[in-house]
């Protein structure tokens, strides 16, 4: 039997990863592994979630597993930070799940339930694990326009005109805050007129959060999931932890599935709880718990904010002094939209062939569609980084 699997295509960035480990420059640049790093490029333990494994080594007494949508105090703690009070609680289903991509299969996985001929409308581009769910799924699936790559800013009346042509019923797949892989946002008005062609089309929103808090803010960057919450009768989430925690290794992520009705949560909940059996049983808990630890403390909490909170402007800053930095090498703004971005990521314009000269001549590592990720570079790499995008003509 095994002898009739075929290859699958290999994943472009673990690729990527592996050329960048054997690659025995002690000058290279890692800017491709989507994993926030500071200045000394350590992916660091946050001080609140060291403090909460203490206090929960200290405190549990048992290993025993959690429910099969996970722990109660996490969904109520998550659906605060993700939804504050924008929606009623007897609205919203909720499980948890292995990391945010175990939350986004699991959406998917619903949504074949509850609409198999529902198409789902991606944006252009999107995360690539986005499409290849998808399409093992087999689930139907459709683009719509959203980057523009002369201006590095949002195709927005390219995607008012697809969105437009989504049938009732259909899924748009929406990015809550810092587009991965663009970095390029929708503002607030923006979000609203999307609101109004969904409400109007009868689609239902999908959002991917992954980022809360490394572009604006906490509650800046969930006031669209928020508004939509507040619009939307239907509405699911797929939210991350990885990221904004720093627990990526304990894949604590989250679905949240918002229901016009008390009686459809009820029945939504219990296809949450169905869909964990059928893939994984009890979801994990570790992650979830000091989730559920920091922002059950006043004191956790104020100091987890405060850190997220540097990570956050350190990002700007290193933002500021790359679109600084070209501009002074270039002679020309061509490059302002990189401080214009917000989270981890920017797409820099660079040609695939620019992309491959950028790391067999200097050693500078990005994904084939020029993504770098922002949270790889320091002080001492941004000039290199800009020195190494003129020189191959970018």
């Amino acid at each position: 039997m095994l002898e009739n699997l075929q290859q699958q295509p290999p994943d472009k960035i673990l690729q990527l990863m592996q050329m960048y480990r054997e690659d025995p420059r002690d000058t290279k640049i890692d800017l491709g592994v989507g994993v926030y790093k500071n200045a000394q490029g350590v992916t660091p333990i946050m001080r609140a979630v060291k403090a909460a494994e203490k206090r929960l080594w200290e405190s549990e007494t048992t290993k025993a597993y959690t429910a099969l949508a996970g722990d109660a105090g996490f969904h109520k703690v998550m659906r605060e930070l993700v939804l504050a009070d924008s929606v009623a609680p007897e609205r919203v289903a909720a499980a948890a799940t292995p990391g945010g991509t175990g939350a986004i299969h699991m959406v998917l996985e619903l949504i074949k339930m509850a609409g198999p001929d529902a198409t789902v409308w991606l944006s252009a581009p999107t995360w690539p694990n986005h499409p290849s769910i998808i399409r093992h799924l087999g689930m139907k699936m459709a683009e719509y326009r959203y980057f523009d790559n002369t201006s590095r800013a949002v195709d927005f009346e390219g995607m008012l005109a697809d969105l437009k042509t989504v049938k009732a019923g259909d899924v748009v797949l929406l990015h809550g805050c810092c587009h991965n892989p663009t970095g390029a946002n929708l503002n607030q008005t923006q979000w609203e007129q999307v609101a109004d062609v969904l409400l109007e089309r009868g689609a239902i929103p999908f959002i991917d959060i992954a980022y809360q808090g490394f572009g604006d803010g906490l509650d800046q960057d969930a006031a669209a999931v928020r508004m939509l919450a507040g619009r939307m009768p239907e509405m699911l989430i797929a939210a991350s932890c990885s990221k904004n925690f720093g627990v990526y290794r304990e894949r604590t992520g989250i679905v949240l599935a918002i229901a016009p009705d008390a009686d459809t949560r009820a029945t939504t909940q219990g296809n949450l709880a169905h869909l964990n059996r059928q893939n994984f049983s009890f979801p994990p808990d570790h992650g979830a718990r000091l989730v559920t630890i920091i922002l059950s403390d006043d004191e956790l909490r104020a100091d987890w904010m405060a850190e997220l909170e540097d990570v956050r402007l350190g990002m700007l800053t290193i933002r500021q002094q790359l679109a600084d930095e070209l501009q002074r090498l270039s002679g020309s703004d061509r490059f302002a939209f990189i401080a214009q971005h917000r989270g981890m990521f920017s797409r820099m314009g660079a040609t695939p062939e620019q992309v491959v000269e950028l790391r067999e001549k200097h050693g500078i590592y990005m994904v084939g569609d020029s993504r770098i990720n922002i949270a790889g570079l320091n002080e001492t790499t941004v000039p290199i980084l800009a020195r190494a995008l003129i020189d191959v003509g970018v």
